[in-house]
């Protein structure tokens, strides 16, 4: 049996990329898991079993999980997402920077980790080098769905009817999600006539979101073009996405990026960054990638899938034939892994 941990997901009332892997391959597993949360699998867990966990952990939110993983009950397999509170600490709540290098550390005495990307994969494998890890455990990568729950694939209607076009950016407010360029492109476009509207969608991170919110909040209320969300349901969210010309996601780090695969899944294009995990993702096409993540590429870019019909129909195209991943074959790949019916 897998033991599925859900001890933070069980909680969280908002969305977000780990709420969302937590969800999605929960549905996936189905019967194969069962879900847990600490400290059930101290008394669950028994040979033959595996722990699965997609989440955050250290001894101080888990009393005992170190013990529990040196006795070793059972398999303990993992998901790993990234390393961002180390390689951008002053964006990062503190907390989250003081435990994520235990965390890392405490996943080198698992049996199985999965890696989102193979960009999170090597700067796993790197710090565990950084370490001196003797023995790792064996890294793959996972890729996770495009897919959303009752959203066909298709080709985005490329603006809502009579309206003008829309670029959406789905993500936390923050500067690590790097909206404010998209707000200096938006600002410059708009100057120069072009008509079109720019959507955030998103919660505001309570440490680091509120300048970006009060300048998206100061720019709207003198431009209507511009309209911020707070959290949006998957159905509310997969309508205004498909309603797009383009997503944009101007992130400075990512482990994987799901709204890029969730857009391209819908047929819209996506304009992005060059870091290395969203670079991944967008090689398969209906992509473009904004060199150097600066606000002239961007005004560049922009620009671009706003007025040239013929290279948003062509990514546009590219987005709803390419291959994407589905949670239904990352779920299979784990159930083949860890032996699970």
């Amino acid at each position: 049996m897998i033991l599925f941990d859900t001890t933070n997901a069980s909680r969280w009332r908002h969305g977000s990329g780990l709420s969302r892997v937590s969800a999605r391959l929960a549905d996936e597993l189905g019967g194969s898991a069962r879900q847990v949360r600490w400290p059930a699998p101290r008394g669950a867990a028994g040979p033959g079993d595996w722990l699965l966990t997609p989440e955050l952990f250290s001894d101080e939110e888990r009393h005992g999980f170190s013990a529990f993983v040196d006795s070793r009950p059972c398999g303990l397999a993992a998901i790993y997402h990234d390393a961002i509170p180390i390689k951008h600490p002053a964006i990062t709540w503190p907390e989250s920077v003081r435990r994520h290098p235990g965390y890392m550390k405490l996943l080198s005495r698992f049996d199985r980790v999965w890696a989102v990307s193979r960009a999170s994969r090597e700067e796993l494998l790197g710090f565990w080098k950084w370490q001196r890890v003797a023995a790792p455990p064996p890294v793959e990568v996972i890729g996770l769905g495009a897919d959303w729950p009752g959203v066909a694939r298709g080709r985005g209607a490329g603006a809502p009817a009579g309206g003008r076009p829309r670029i959406v950016s789905v993500g936390i407010l923050e500067p690590r999600k790097n909206q404010g360029v998209l707000l200096d492109a938006f600002e410059e476009l708009r100057g120069q006539g072009l008509d079109f509207e720019l959507h955030l969608v998103g919660r505001v991170n309570p440490h680091f979101g509120g300048a970006i919110k009060e300048r998206a909040d100061r720019i709207g209320a003198r431009d209507p073009a511009l309209r911020r969300h707070g959290q949006l349901s998957d159905g509310e969210l997969a309508d205004l996405v498909r309603s797009a010309r383009a997503t944009a996601m101007a992130s400075i780090a990512e482990g994987c990026g799901l709204p890029l695969l969730e857009s391209l899944w819908m047929g819209v294009p996506c304009v992005c960054s060059d870091i290395a995990a969203l670079a991944e993702s967008a090689l398969g096409g209906g992509c473009e990638l904004v060199r150097g993540n600066a606000r002239e590429g961007w005004v560049g870019a922009l620009r671009r899938i706003l007025t040239d019909d013929a290279h948003a129909s062509r990514l546009s195209a590219e987005a709803a034939s390419r291959a994407l991943p589905t949670w239904a074959e990352a779920a299979s790949a784990i159930r083949a892994a860890l032996r699970a019916p």
